[in-house]
């Protein structure tokens, strides 16, 4: 009997992760504007949710199944997480000011590919090169470390635009052709 118990802590614990972890995507496409992809995910979400709800409700006095269903969604939470970082759906833009205004930061840049558009600013202790730049997500880390290489100093803010529209830069992206490795 001991032994069925814990194979229905392990199987609610499991089902929730797997449950919430398609919630969590979900949610990401929905709040990205994928509808089609948060309702196909949606019929895989609400099948787990029902399972994994129903056995917790079928067995409502073993305390440990609704300690794994709650644990399963705080796992459910993390692994959902770790897979959209692995997804890194859309875009991210990055603004950039560098304390060296005489650095070729721009065109750097520009030969890995990335979408940049730059100018002259005026900082509390002089002279600034600021630049924003767009990039795929997926590149974004990529990107951080290319601006740490050029200069390590350089104050970074970076944000998810909600939408982009027109430019060169969104053809070539579309295209395939942005080459984050130089």
């Amino acid at each position: 009997m001991l032994e069925n118990s814990w194979a229905m802590v392990l199987i609610i614990l499991v089902v929730n992760i797997v449950y919430v972890s398609f919630l969590t995507i979900r949610t990401i496409f929905t709040l990205k504007g994928q509808r089609y992809w948060a309702a196909f995910i949606s019929v895989f979400e609400i099948t787990v949710y029902i399972v994994g709800l129903g056995l917790v409700l079928d067995n409502l006095d073993q305390i440990q199944n609704v300690v794994a269903y709650a644990l399963g969604f705080g796992l459910g939470v993390i692994v959902g997480m770790k897979i959209e970082e692995k997804l890194a759906l859309g875009y991210i833009t990055v603004n950039v000011i560098s304390s060296n205004p005489d650095i070729e930061f721009t065109k750097q840049l520009r030969d890995k590919g990335y979408g940049v558009t730059s100018w002259f600013a005026y900082g509390m202790e002089g002279d600034r090169l600021a630049m924003q730049i767009l990039t795929p997500r997926k590149y974004e880390l990529s990107l951080y470390e290319t601006i740490k290489n050029i200069d390590s100093k350089a104050f970074i803010v970076a944000y998810e635009p909600k939408q982009i529209r027109g430019g060169f830069w969104v053809k070539q992206v579309r295209k395939g052709k942005l080459n984050k490795d130089g």
